[in-house]
Formats: structure tokens, C-alpha cells, sequence
């Protein structure tokens, strides 16, 4: 091989491939399937040949601390997707529980040479310079959800639609608010840690209920955990003496919400969560609280990230598609789940 040559394939594995922004593409490399453990995988591809052996690869692993169930669910379904395959090594490397921690183990890991890293940031700003030391080197990168704000700091992007999360939080509310007839509804937004994604989903949320003429009264933001979700609704709770609707970002944070809401004895309003974990798809099912609707956005992304890795480092495309590398970005849609369609999204849970 020429130099050119090798220069070509470098830098078609570290930048090649289209953007995408479907979740359709999720046919060829996860499935709605959820083996005992809980974790969403299946080999990729069809007969175009993506499930077959290839080269054997190393993906590196980097991730926040599990200090939430949407989290533990990323770690455990890029693992388990990563098993599936009998030519990946899987090395993950402890993120910490901050962006500092994360940069010196990544930095480790980049030392080490792998094929390829999957890494979703504490911050994509904060993580940004060594995602982008690791695509220098040559070790492309697989940004998941929390997205990098320079866009040469990884050859793949994969995340859920925050701000389409947003919109379908939006429209949920807004038409029962019209269908009610409530002209001029208290509306609450328990959001998340402040970072890009958390913004997004509340920009969506925003115009999504301007469509309708309406817009958020009281925003309070808690940290996607149990404890900061209680804390904040209760802060919500006080403010607000009468609420038509509250849009809750993430779905372990309203565990906290739900018993905040409970220690009020407040019932008046209903509420929407985000994320589709089990616990709130199981409720929204047995309709007994003010948890009427919950907006996806799943951790099975985590198990595509995996694959698509795979099939990068492989230097192969997807056997669905005409083109012959992985496309560059792929944004899953976010999906309502409500009592009527709750049980379809049963395995989905988290």
C-alpha cells in the first residue's frame, strides 16, 4: 500500500460516512429485545454480512459513574453488546465522577493504543481537547449522547434527540391542556444538570408549547438523580400553590419527583417523565398517580455505539446502506409512551 493509499484509509476511518437522522438505522445494529441481564443487544446487521467475523478489533469504554439507572444501563449494554462479538476485546476505563477523572483515564487508555473509543462525557466541552488528542493519534472517536462542541473530536456521534424529547413533552402536554379546555395552564419543568442536552430538551419544550399559546411558569433544574429530583419538586411545589402540568426530565430523577409530590399530598396536575425507565413504564401502565406519559430516550444507544464501533474500526459500512463506511451522526427519535401503548415499550424499559 502507498503512502497515499494509507493516508486515504485513515482518513476515511477517522471522518468518512454520511450524517443521519433516523432511528431506523438501530434495524441493523441493536434490537427491542432485552436478554435476562436487561441489557439491549444483538449482533449487527443482516445478510449483508455485518454479523460475520471480522478483524479482531479493541474498543475502548469510557463513561460517567453509575450513579443512576439510565447510566448503569449505558454501562451495561455496551458491555453486553460488546460480548456478543467474538472479535472485540472490550476495555473500559473508569470516568469517574467528574470530567477531570475522566480525562486522566482516558488519557490512559489513549496510551494503550486501542482501536477505537466510545466515550460519553461528564461535558463534551470539558472532555473535548483529549477526544480530540485520541482522533490525532489516529484512535477514532464514538461520541455518545453528551455531544463534543468540535465536531473533529470524533468520527461518530451518536446520541437520543434531546430537543425532539422536548417537542413530544411539549405536544403531549399542550393537547391535553386544549382537550381539558385550560386556557391559561400553571405549567412546572423539572429539568436536569445543566449542561448542552439539558438545554436542547428544554428549548423543545418551550416552543412545543408556544404552538398551543402556552409556556413554562416555574423551571427548576435538579442533577438526573433521586435525591436532587424530591429536592427540586418540593422547591416546585411551594412556589407553585395550583399546577396543570409538570415535565420532568428524567425518569430516576422522578422517583424523587413522584415522592415529593406524594409528601405534598398534591394530585391536582399530571405529570410527564423522560427517558422510558421500567419503573415509570409500569406506572403510566397501572394509571394511580399523576404520571400519565413518559418521553424515550433510551440507553440502548449504548449498545449501538458498540457496534458501529466495531464495524468502524473494521473499516466496514452498514450492509443496509449503499455506502461503504458508517455514516458520521445518528440522532434516535423520541418516542411518547402512554398508557394505551405502554405495554409495547415493555422491553425498552430500563
Amino acid at each position: 500500500m502507498t503512502q497515499h493509499s494509507r493516508d486515504v484509509s485513515r482518513r476515511r476511518l477517522l471522518f468518512g460516512g454520511a450524517a443521519v437522522g433516523a432511528a431506523t438505522l438501530l434495524t441493523a445494529c441493536t434490537s427491542n429485545d432485552t436478554p435476562a441481564a436487561s441489557t439491549q443487544t444483538k449482533a449487527a446487521g443482516d445478510g449483508a454480512g455485518n454479523n460475520a467475523p471480522g478483524k479482531k478489533v479493541v474498543i475502548g469504554f469510557s463513561a460517567p459513574a453509575a450513579d443512576h439507572g439510565w447510566m448503569g444501563a449505558i454501562h451495561a449494554n455496551a458491555k453486553a453488546q460488546a460480548a456478543a462479538y467474538s472479535d472485540v476485546e472490550f476495555k473500559e476505563v473508569d470516568g469517574g465522577s467528574n470530567s477531570e477523572a475522566q480525562r486522566s483515564t482516558l488519557g490512559t487508555l489513549i496510551a494503550q493504543k486501542p482501536d477505537i473509543i466510545v466515550v460519553l462525557p461528564h461535558d463534551g466541552k470539558e472532555v473535548n481537547a483529549v477526544a480530540l488528542q485520541a482522533m490525532q493519534a489516529g484512535i477514532p472517536i464514538v461520541n455518545l449522547d453528551r455531544a463534543f462542541p468540535d465536531a473533529l473530536a470524533s468520527r461518530l456521534v451518536i446520541k437520543g434527540d434531546n430537543y425532539g424529547m422536548g417537542v413530544s413533552a411539549g405536544h403531549f402536554i399542550g393537547k391535553q391542556l386544549k382537550d381539558k379546555g385550560v386556557s391559561n395552564p400553571i405549567i412546572g419543568e423539572i429539568a436536569g444538570l445543566e449542561i448542552p442536552l439539558t438545554v436542547e430538551r428544554s428549548n423543545g419544550f418551550k416552543a412545543a408549547l408556544a404552538t398551543y399559546g402556552f409556556q413554562v411558569n416555574n423551571r427548576r433544574s435538579a442533577e438526573f438523580t433521586s435525591d436532587s429530583g424530591q429536592r427540586e419538586a418540593s422547591q416546585l411545589l411551594q412556589a407553585l400553590p395550583k399546577i396543570d402540568a409538570i415535565w420532568n426530565h428524567d425518569d430516576d430523577q422522578g422517583i424523587g419527583v413522584l415522592a415529593a409530590i406524594k409528601q405534598a399530598n398534591r394530585s391536582e396536575f399530571f405529570m410527564v417523565g423522560g427517558a422510558g425507565s421500567k419503573l415509570a413504564i409500569d406506572a403510566i401502565k397501572a394509571d394511580n398517580s399523576v404520571l400519565k406519559a413518559t418521553v424515550t430516550y433510551n440507553p440502548s444507544m449504548a449498545s449501538s455505539a458498540i457496534s458501529l464501533a466495531r464495524l468502524i474500526a473494521q473499516g466496514r459500512g452498514l450492509g443496509d446502506l449503499t455506502e461503504l463506511q458508517v455514516p458520521k451522526e445518528l440522532t434516535l427519535a423520541s418516542e411518547t409512551i402512554t398508557k394505551e401503548n405502554a405495554s409495547s415499550y415493555d422491553k425498552l424499559g430500563f
